[in-house]
């Protein structure tokens, strides 16, 4: 199934009570994984990565409710679910109509989710999210600006496109920041918070640190607009500690709480994005990253040494432990 078709069942109110969404763009599938499990009063279990528990997944999808909730159960990971534990999964789901199961795969085997025939009998929407088309982008963009109720016309929306390169994620991200202002927002606003601060510059820079994108030419571009080697390598070890704070939060309480993690509640895929960056990484990656971004910054601040090349080959290190 393609995202449209998805839409359609959506807008006509026929969705099913169980989807397994995949594809190369997991904005869309965390976007819409998201809009389904929006329900109020629902008994919800989220399960990250390395925490799937198929006895435990069985378990919230088994039990039974006196006021007749609705059991949600959703899993987020790169790894795929064993055969017949996702059956059994997705079998709850028929058995019980007040069950629903979101299933969000990250991982890079497409092939065996979309076989819409190997889950008929479920009634399972699987559903494949490649990147989006521009004008698809725009108006995901329009949508999520008029949820925080921005006022962004078509043209700034594809000047924020532009920058970013249509990467929607990052483009989603910015969105927020323009809450600041009661009045509609020009191409000039976004230049100005886009380009003009150097904390968003490095945020989208992190961003694609994580994800082990091709970094030396946006570092040589931080570089260029006198961004400090030294304040560079403090922001990325700020961001991991504030990783692993999530990371240890989910850990011990299943699922992201940014009130009691950071101190205030930014927006919601703002925190699940941050959720599924921490938990990705294991204890031991945070602790080599720890201490290799330590030794940079105290290597920069007490010998005279090229920063420049060590910050270079540090990052490129880092994202070696990645």
């Amino acid at each position: 199934m393609y995202k449209s078709e998805l839409d359609k069942h959506i807008q006509n109110k026929t969705v099913s009570n169980n989807f397994i969404f995949f594809g190369q763009n997991h904005f869309l599938i965390d976007m819409y994984a998201t809009m389904l499990s929006n329900i109020e009063g629902a008994n919800r279990l989220t399960l990250y990565h390395d925490e799937y528990n198929f006895q435990t997944a069985k378990a919230h999808l088994s039990q039974a409710s006196l006021f007749g909730d609705t059991n949600l159960l959703i899993v987020k990971s790169e790894k795929k679910i064993p055969k017949k534990e996702l059956d059994t999964l997705l079998e709850l789901c028929v058995k019980n109509s007040e069950n629903i199961f979101i299933f969000c795969y990250y991982g890079s085997d497409h092939k065996t989710y979309n076989n819409s025939k190997a889950f008929a009998k479920y009634n399972t929407m699987n559903v494949r999210f490649y990147d989006p088309k521009p004008y698809e982008a725009q108006n995901i963009l329009q949508h999520l600006a008029q949820e925080l109720q921005i006022q962004i016309d078509k043209h700034t929306i594809i000047h924020l496109l532009n920058i970013h390169h249509q990467d929607l994620a990052l483009c989603a991200n910015e969105l927020s920041k323009f809450t600041i202002y009661q009045r509609p927002i020009t191409p000039k606003d976004v230049d100005a918070l886009v380009f003009g601060l150097h904390e968003v510059n490095l945020e989208e820079f992190i961003e694609k640190l994580l994800v082990k994108h091709d970094i030396l030419d946006d570092l040589a571009n931080l570089l260029e607009h006198a961004e400090d080697p030294i304040r560079i390598i403090t922001t990325i070890a700020s961001y991991f500690t504030q990783l692993y704070m999530f990371h240890i939060y989910i850990r011990i309480h299943g699922a992201p709480n940014a009130t009691e993690i950071l101190g205030y509640n930014p927006p919601k895929f703002v925190v699940e994005k941050k959720a599924q960056q921490a938990i990705k990484i294991k204890p031991k990656q945070y602790y080599k990253i720890a201490k290799l971004l330590t030794q940079t910054e105290l290597q920069m601040k007490s010998v005279a040494c090229d920063k420049e090349g060590l910050l270079f080959s540090s990052l490129i290190r880092l994202q070696k432990l990645l």
